[in-house]
């Protein structure tokens, strides 16, 4: 890729591109690296607190015997994880994992459940759920696979707030990943959600052996929907035993924060945020993070099945580098 690429300069308060090109993309990821960051940190003081984090909390409602076959996923059915399957969980429980979220300061719960697609009769527990979390004065968010027009209705009129919905990676690297659903069901899914006046939740995952034009693919499919995401989440792969992807060369942490910074010039009034894989990453690779323009994480020890940073070591790094959570998700 020529360094002399053009590359459109940062974007008015009320304008967002929805037009980027491959090669514009490629170009910001072969800036030097303190030139991305501050061209990603320059559009991140424009729409949002540069010292404000969003914080999150994720719970897994059913966990395990997914028939779907996502090379990185424990929850796979197809793969001997060690994982003890669990059916849904009971609705009081529920209720009191959020209570505990929100006083230990989250502003967001996400429900996550291991289906490729939920029933009808599934979706309208979850909506119960969804229902006693608003009531606790949080933010919800679900991630079920993939809806039928009728359940996104169901959860829009349940008050959803957020769907996730993962693209994962690139459409021409989806098939070394996943097989068992196409890229266009996930596009059409999130249509659907669109469609409905859900909020979109919707990123991927790097370090799964991708290309850096898969990752640079990955974002310019997100940046290029008819909306951006209201939330990105950028996950770095959490290698577990028993699954395909164990044994992936990691990813260089360098390229990681370069993949948040694009994520953020592309998308720049939405929440970008760090997810997967942060239990493996240093607070000062985390640091840089912020600075390229992370401002949302997952909060408390666990990501539905894999193991997240201890909220106290959350709370002890925002203090280090003088962060505050709260905030909308989305910077109008």
């Amino acid at each position: 890729m020529s360094a002399n690429v053009a590359i459109s300069p940062v974007q008015a308060d009320s304008t967002l591109r929805h037009d980027w090109r491959l090669p514009e993309v490629q170009a910001l990821f072969e800036l030097p690296f303190n030139d991305l960051v501050y061209r990603a940190q320059t559009l991140h003081r424009t729409h949002f607190d540069p010292n404000e984090v969003q914080i999150s909390s994720l719970l897994s409602i059913k966990t395990g015997a997914c028939s779907e076959d996502c090379g990185y996923c424990p929850q796979s059915a197809r793969y001997d994880s060690d994982l003890q399957p669990e059916a849904l969980m009971p609705i009081d429980k529920v209720l009191a994992a959020a209570q505990r979220a929100k006083q230990q300061g989250a502003s967001r719960f996400c429900m996550g459940a291991a289906w490729r697609q939920p029933k009808d009769k599934d979706v309208e527990r979850v909506v119960t759920m969804v229902k006693g979390v608003k009531a606790l004065g949080l933010e919800t968010c679900v991630t079920l696979g993939m809806l039928t027009e009728k359940q996104t209705r169901t959860l829009k009129d349940g008050g959803l707030d957020y769907y996730n919905h993962n693209l994962d990676t690139s459409q021409d690297y989806y098939s070394e990943v996943i097989t068992t659903r196409t890229y266009q069901d996930r596009l059409d899914t999130l249509a659907r959600v669109r469609d409905a006046g859900i909020n979109v939740c919707c990123g991927g995952i790097v370090g799964m052996g991708e290309s850096a034009t898969d990752r640079a693919k990955l974002l310019l499919e997100l940046a290029t929907l008819p909306k951006h995401p209201e939330s990105v989440p950028i996950n770095m792969l959490v290698q577990v035993e028993g699954t395909p992807l164990m044994g992936t060369e990691p990813l260089d942490p360098i390229v990681f924060v370069r993949t948040i910074a694009v994520a953020r010039i592309l998308m720049p009034k939405s929440r970008v945020r760090l997810s997967a894989g942060r239990n493996d990453m240093s607070d000062e690779m985390q640091a840089l993070c912020f600075l390229a323009g992370a401002n949302s994480i997952f909060y408390g020890d666990k990501l539905l099945t894999t193991d997240n940073p201890m909220t106290q070591h959350d709370m002890a790094l925002f203090d280090r580098l003088g962060l505050h959570s709260g905030g909308s998700s989305y910077a109008q």
